[in-house]
């Protein structure tokens, strides 16, 4: 048999995995994220975490493939790391770094929502193709894309941003990257709350979403009741996100497209919201594209990140 570990690193732990190549999930475990003195202990915690882990279960150098990493950062091509938001670091050549503290243990690296796309693509949702664009929503929107199995990366490892399209060139309210008018604003679980709170205060319609904390679980368990105001809002939503995969699909012109994160806990009543404006303003090859929810949940990073060491 052969080996890979995935590793997914986020600012509170990092998650890893001891995968077959077949994709088969063999062992999983977590450390915690030692972000102080500028995150140096990150990288030698890992190496330590996966060097025990080969010694306990008596893997073979010869039978390992090597170490996958997920970082929340764009990564570039190279492997390397800029500046990230919660882990400290600066600029940070990961693959390098890793690879050395490993003890020449083959490393790849990747920026983690990409990663995340990756672990669908090869055992999830998508799984069985190799075009692929993954919508993460969330507290913002994040993404990841694919194309012929292999992750878009970029000239600074920022490809696939996919929360940060243009979908409403007139919004007054910044978004949290500065710009304006970001799909993130609309679409995203806090978007979602935001939609709601205006088409609240524009009208005194009747629905069982005033008097409650307004959340997008909120809205789309009103949704699930039927409201009215609840549907007005889903459909917002999903104008905002349909036709910005529409656009998106005009160039990847993918197979599927997964809808993962928290706002796809809400299940199968959201994608119809999406699919529709996105039939109506998709290119024609690209009407069929299907639409499906996440299916590996908090395992993804590890998944795709296990993957890179097989593209």
């Amino acid at each position: 048999m052969k080996y890979c570990f995935g590793v997914d690193v986020g600012g509170t732990t990092v998650k890893m995995g001891l995968f077959s190549t077949e994709g088969n999930i063999l062992d999983k475990w977590e450390i915690p994220t030692r972000t102080e003195n500028e995150g140096e202990a990150i990288l030698p915690d890992i190496a330590d975490a996966i060097l025990k882990k080969i010694e306990e279960k008596k893997i073979p150098e010869e039978e390992l493939e090597g170490v996958g990493i997920g970082i929340p950062a764009p990564v570039n091509a190279e492997g390397v790391v800029q500046s990230t938001a919660n882990l400290g670091w600066g600029y940070k050549a990961v693959k390098a770094e890793l690879q050395c503290l490993l003890g020449g243990i083959r490393v790849e690296a990747g920026n983690d929502a990409n990663v995340a796309a990756m672990g669908e693509m090869w055992i999830g949702a998508g799984k069985g193709e190799k075009n692929v664009i993954m919508v993460t929503l969330g507290t913002g929107v994040g993404g990841g894309i694919v194309i012929d199995g292999r992750m878009l990366v970029g000239e600074t490892g920022a490809g696939g941003e996919i929360g940060h399209i243009c979908v409403k060139r007139d919004e007054e309210k910044a978004c949290g990257c500065g710009l304006h008018g970001c799909l993130e604003q609309y679409a995203s679980a806090t978007g979602i709350a935001r939609l709601a709170k205006k088409r609240l205060e524009a009208n005194e319609d009747e629905t069982i979403l005033r008097g409650t904390r307004l959340s997008a679980k909120a809205v789309f368990d009103a949704v699930k009741e039927g409201d009215p105001v609840a549907m007005q809002i889903a459909e917002e939503f999903g104008v905002y996100l349909g036709e910005a995969m529409a656009n998106l699909a005009v160039i990847i012109n993918p197979a599927v497209i997964v809808i993962g994160g928290g706002v796809s806990k809400a299940g199968e009543v959201l994608l119809p919201y999406i699919e529709e404006p996105f039939r109506k303003k998709a290119f024609f090859a690209n009407k069929e594209t299907k639409f499906v929810l996440a299916k590996l949940g908090n395992d993804a990073g590890i998944c795709g990140a296990a993957r890179l060491i097989l593209a």
